[in-house]
């Protein structure tokens, strides 16, 4: 189907997804989980937790029945915001019925804007809900609403409050696709400058997964539990070896404005926030 404003609220076909300990173990890898720090993500004896961002796996189904759905070329497709809220602790072990919906479509006049939105359920009810922008370069100028241009998460002008830095490895990306998202442009140097880029880059979902853990340890002591929501909008490249620095920001109880920029100062993920559980 063509890109057009008549797709905002269409139902696309809901998929079963299912998952093991090895899938989430795999996807810990992928976002930088090492032994020494996140043993009880990537080890089964220790009683496995799931991180919270491997929400964006499953719940990518949606995404996926989205490409399949509308016409649209792959090289040309940037991965725009990423939300999840996860309504329980995702387990090691589930089977999971996705059903999807279009929510958006913005002409951005030389780019257009698609939204959609993944509801994972299971014998118990709602597991956790997904929301991802697609920004489909070349495909604008359909004659859509431009939509909105700026969000509500932006960066305090004062010092963080936390600061966290993790620095990726040239195989990042060999790895995290692993996990389900095999786009070329993130491995195959041709691929990615048939897209107009000079080399290969670290998926989005990858950069949204390592600041999804620096929030889980600073803000929720690694308890998944206590990890309700954390949306992003991914603003720059990072570039396999980048140091991804999360910077933190309190603005209330159980709420924190959250940024990722590489060590020398670009913005990665802009306008982000996480929403916890606080202790008491």
């Amino acid at each position: 189907m063509p890109i057009s404003s008549d797709l905002v609220g269409l139902e696309l076909p809901a998929t079963t997804q299912t998952w093991t300990s090895k899938d989430t173990m795999l996807y810990a890898l992928g976002v930088g989980g090492r032994p020494a720090e996140d043993l009880d993500f990537i080890y089964e004896g220790r009683g496995l937790k799931v991180l919270p961002t491997y929400a964006v796996i499953p719940g990518g189904s949606a995404l996926g029945g989205l490409m399949r759905t509308v016409d649209m070329r792959l090289e040309m497709l940037l991965h725009g915001e990423q939300s999840i809220e996860l309504f329980r602790p995702l387990p090691p072990e589930a089977s999971v019925e996705v059903s999807g919906r279009i929510t958006e479509v913005w002409d951005k006049g030389k780019a257009a804007v698609l939204g959609v939105e993944g509801v994972a359920r299971d014998a118990d009810g709602d597991l956790f809900r997904t929301h991802a922008t697609l920004f489909v370069r070349g495909a604008g100028g359909f004659g859509g609403e431009r939509g909105p241009s700026g969000g509500d998460g932006a960066a305090p002008d004062r010092a963080p409050d936390i600061m966290a830095s993790f620095q990726t490895r040239p195989e990042q990306g060999a790895i995290y696709r692993l996990s389900g998202d095999r786009n070329p442009i993130h491995i195959d140097p041709a691929f990615a400058r048939m897209g107009g880029f000079d080399a290969p880059f670290m998926h989005g979902l990858c950069t949204y997964g390592i600041v999804g853990r620096a929030i889980l340890r600073e803000l929720c002591a690694d308890d998944p539990g206590a990890f309700h929501s954390f949306q992003g909008r991914f603003a720059d490249r990072v570039l396999y070896g980048d140091t991804i620095v999360t910077k933190i920001w309190r603005t209330g109880d159980g709420e924190a404005i959250v940024q990722g920029e590489t060590a020398d100062g670009r913005i990665v993920l802009s306008q982000a926030r996480a929403k916890f559980a606080v202790p008491a």
